[in-house]
């Protein structure tokens, strides 16, 4: 039954498919769709100098993942965990235009998963990161953000408030309040699947905690974030028992960055330059990761490095993102981590909107995490092919290197196929 609906699943991706959104007229157009007039710059969030966007937008997104490890590891036969998928619901509200309060919006994201197997690493490839970022087990539905978010000023003070995921923006309303981002590897469902190269495994972000962050753009190019959140958060529950009970503790982050362009002669080349340090007060006893005290930094950057063309809406062309991570404290397995990777979008003539792209990430472990070697290294490589609007499949090729740093376990690879179908 597993194979058949993954397979239904992406010969579904053939048929046309729409986003279910509440739209309003634009009142800026004339009955021809043509532009009657100029609106003045409002930066409010969502931009509501486009008044096509409409005040309440609903998305849902089906992913469904296959994956077989097909030489070393633990396992080549193993079929636990090989069929794996998910579904990601998000309501985007616009306040100003729908009770008038200004510059502000209100986020609602609802998951569910299955099989309760939650992917091959514990049966076939039993590596320390996760071949599959996308796998969380059995879940009927949970609510694993709600916020609020407030802006002023063209958006040079942003303020978030309610249960956050810290390393993800706002990308269908270009909100910047995200940490550790990176254009090119941030998304599991459309981007790289291996855990290593969506973030940085040295920053032990908490899941889904009750917190706030906040962002602030001093100059154009440059912007100042910080965040805190519940770092006992669990996207199955609200938080408010973990957050303002027992030992509650908030895990904080702060990161500065460049924003900006280099001139070319096909159009301004963008990209981004991060720098970061965070601090974990504790954890509860038996919790994976670091222990009391620990704290870290950590430097990324995405750039794109060429363009097909001078069309500023057109994505084709190369760019690449790299990387770095170092935690201390008592406890801490990761202690440095590296990733370097590089992307084409549009590398096909006709293909404009296909990515190819390949990722290499490398982590190193302490002395107490007491495994027989010192690192485990992974590398991916995907090919994104766009079927038609919302609708994806990604075969993808995986290698790991010293799976969990244990010398007696062989090199593994592993073959995925991943569909994503978005309306």
């Amino acid at each position: 039954m597993k194979q058949a609906a993954f397979w239904v699943l992406a010969v579904s991706l053939a048929w046309p498919a729409g986003r279910l959104v509440a739209r309003m007229p634009d009142p800026n157009q004339d009955a021809a769709g043509a532009n009657s007039g100029d609106l003045p710059p409002s930066g409010g969030w969502p931009p509501v100098d486009d008044l096509a966007t409409p005040p309440l937008e609903a998305t849902l997104g089906l992913t469904q993942i296959y994956q077989q490890n097909v030489r070393g590891g633990l396992s080549r036969h193993d079929r636990s965990g090989r069929f794996t998928g998910s579904y990601d619901l998000e309501i985007m509200t616009d306040l100003d235009r729908l009770a008038g309060m200004k510059q502000a919006g209100l986020y609602v994201h609802a998951e569910g998963s299955w099989p309760a197997a939650g992917g091959i690493d514990p049966e076939s490839v039993g590596g320390y990161f996760s071949v599959n970022a996308d796998a969380a087990g059995c879940r009927v539905v949970d609510v694993t953000e709600l916020w609020y978010q407030q802006s002023w000023g063209d958006d040079r003070l942003i303020v978030r408030i309610g249960k956050l995921d810290l390393t993800v923006g706002f990308e269908h309303h270009n909100s910047p309040v995200a940490f550790d981002g990176s254009r090119f590897a941030n998304d599991e469902t459309t981007q790289f699947l291996h855990g290593s190269l969506v973030n940085n495994p040295t920053i032990r972000f908490p899941a889904y905690g009750l917190g706030a962050a906040l962002y602030v753009r001093p100059a154009d190019g440059w912007y100042l974030a910080a965040g805190a959140a519940d770092n006992r958060g669990d996207g199955r529950e609200t938080g408010f028992r973990t957050a303002f009970h027992d030992q509650g503790a908030f895990f904080s982050v702060l990161e500065t960055g460049l924003a900006g362009s280099w001139p070319s002669a096909r159009g301004p080349l963008a990209g981004t330059y991060r720098l970061g340090v965070w601090h974990d007060p504790g954890r509860e006893q038996g919790l994976a990761g670091c222990g009391h005290g620990s704290a870290g930094w950590y430097v990324c950057c995405d750039q794109m490095l060429c363009r097909e063309n001078d069309d500023p809406d057109d994505g084709q062309g190369f760019g690449g993102f790299a990387r770095y991570g170092r935690a201390s404290g008592r406890a801490c397995e990761v202690t440095d981590f590296w990733s370097v990777g590089l992307q084409y979008q549009g590398l096909l003539v006709g293909r404009d909107e296909d990515v190819l792209a390949t990722g290499v990430a490398r982590g190193r472990f302490s002395d107490q995490a007491a495994l027989s070697e010192d690192a485990e290294t992974v590398w991916e490589l995907y090919y994104n092919i766009k079927l038609a609007a919302g609708m994806h499949v990604s075969p993808a090729l995986q290698y790991v290197a010293s799976p969990a740093a244990d010398e007696a376990a062989d090199d593994a690879l592993i073959l995925a196929l991943r569909a994503q179908l978005s309306f």
